[in-house]
């Protein structure tokens, strides 16, 4: 097996284990209490990580090597999951859910604070590994790695990961934790098997501030990774409002259960897919800024339709639009980062472009609990429940268009 080949698998392992949890983590807040601001707790818990570690993350994967501390971020994420695993097997059965706070506070507390260790562990892997691919293949073909990286990623995190994890829990709410662990021991034996140099750490490493000054100084040198950083930032807060909003829209509004619930994200990873296979030969055809403009534009609307269909047929659709959308950004803005940071920065460049656009995600999460919790003092449950996908609608509507110039400026010219 190539060394491509072998990272491909272990992140679509580690994503796998990734798709699981997306269903494990909020349906399991969701047995402990209803209300929408503490399920909101466990995802903010996972995200919280970027905004705080995110620059450390850099520096540490351009002192050291790469792979090792893929390794290492593995090891301590199967470790985890392998504990909460334990603790909920030593829970159950659980205790009946709450009109108003939480069953349960104890086990509610050891799931937040495994959450927030699994996504620092996930900071300081997932900037390591986008600094790899460059080493594996020329800049050439960094489209066509990159899309089929991100088809593999999808298939394993929102195609066979949450349908897995929705079977998992619905059998015993442990199950997808034990399952996680075993992913990431299965990822760790492929990376171990990854020959090569990734990263050149520096004999004697300077100052951290001014190490982390010159990431500082390269990405405002770079007025195209600002603006993709910005607007990626910006889409992330809106794509998590519906994200968590999804969890009681389809328990309440749709009526559907933890399988329907996999269902719907599973479409979503079918246009993801269909997205990544595509991609390289929507870019070559359009150019990048047009495919910009263009999934901008189609995720807004897809955001639109989500609460509109009213079936979880018609929600599936809406996803799996907005994910093929979705797709195409990122293999547009990833591509052209690992292209334009020379690999001595990308450590570091690579997790102050990551801060700007993951650190607003735990603001996206929380802002979809408070909206459902605000509107619901004026209206309906149901309607409440349909309030962040609307809000989410209009903000991505209104970054489009104050976005759309820029973006047309920024890639008039071929990235080099």
């Amino acid at each position: 097996m190539s060394r491509l080949a072998r990272f491909i698998a272990a992140s679509g392992m580690t994503n796998l284990a990734d798709g699981v949890a997306v269903v494990a983590w909020a349906w399991l807040a969701s047995l402990l209490t209803r209300d929408p601001v503490l399920i909101a707790v466990v995802p903010v818990a996972l995200r919280l990580p970027w905004a705080v570690f995110a620059l450390h993350a850099g520096l540490v994967a351009d002192r050291m090597d790469r792979r090792r501390l893929i390794l290492r971020m593995d090891l301590l994420r199967a470790l985890v999951f392998a504990g909460v695993a334990a603790a909920l097997w030593l829970a159950l059965p659980l205790a009946p859910v709450p009109a108003r706070g939480v069953a349960m506070p104890g086990l509610f507390a050891v799931i937040c604070a495994a959450a927030l260790c699994v996504g620092i562990a996930e900071v300081y892997r997932d900037n390591a590994a986008q600094t790899v691919l460059p080493a594996l293949v020329p800049h050439a073909r960094l489209e066509r790695a990159n899309g089929r990286l991100w088809s593999v990623e999808i298939i394993g995190n929102a195609l066979l990961g949450p349908a897995l994890g929705a079977a998992l829990i619905a059998v015993a709410p442990p199950m997808p934790f034990a399952a996680n662990a075993v992913a990431f021991g299965a990822a760790i034996l492929l990376v171990r098997g990854i020959q090569g140099q990734f990263g050149t750490p520096p004999a004697t490493p300077g100052p951290w501030r001014a190490e982390l000054g010159a990431g500082i100084a390269f990405l405002r040198s770079q007025p195209v990774l600002r603006l993709l950083a910005l607007i990626t930032g910006i889409w992330n807060l809106f794509e998590q409002m519906i994200l968590i909003a999804l969890v009681l829209y389809t328990q309440e509004v749709l009526d559907a259960g933890a399988r329907s619930y996999g269902l719907i994200l599973a479409s979503g990873a079918i246009g993801g897919l269909l997205g990544g296979l595509c991609a390289e030969r929507v870019v070559q055809s359009l150019g990048p800024g047009r495919v910009l403009r263009l999934a901008l534009t189609c995720c807004a609307l897809a955001f639109a339709a989500l609460p509109l269909t009213g079936t979880v047929v018609g929600a599936a659709l809406a996803f799996a639009a907005f994910h093929f959308f979705g797709l195409l950004w990122n293999t547009v803005s990833v591509s052209y980062r690992q292209r334009t940071i020379p690999d001595a920065l990308r450590g570091r460049v690579n997790s102050l472009y990551r801060l700007l656009a993951w650190g607003m995600m735990p603001l996206g999460l929380l802002a979809s609990g408070l909206s459902v919790r605000l509107a619901g003092l004026i209206t309906t449950r149901e309607v409440a429940l349909g309030v962040p996908f609307v809000l989410a609608a209009l903000g991505a509507g209104l970054l489009t268009a104050l976005s759309w110039r820029a973006l047309g400026r920024g890639f008039a010219r071929p990235t080099r």
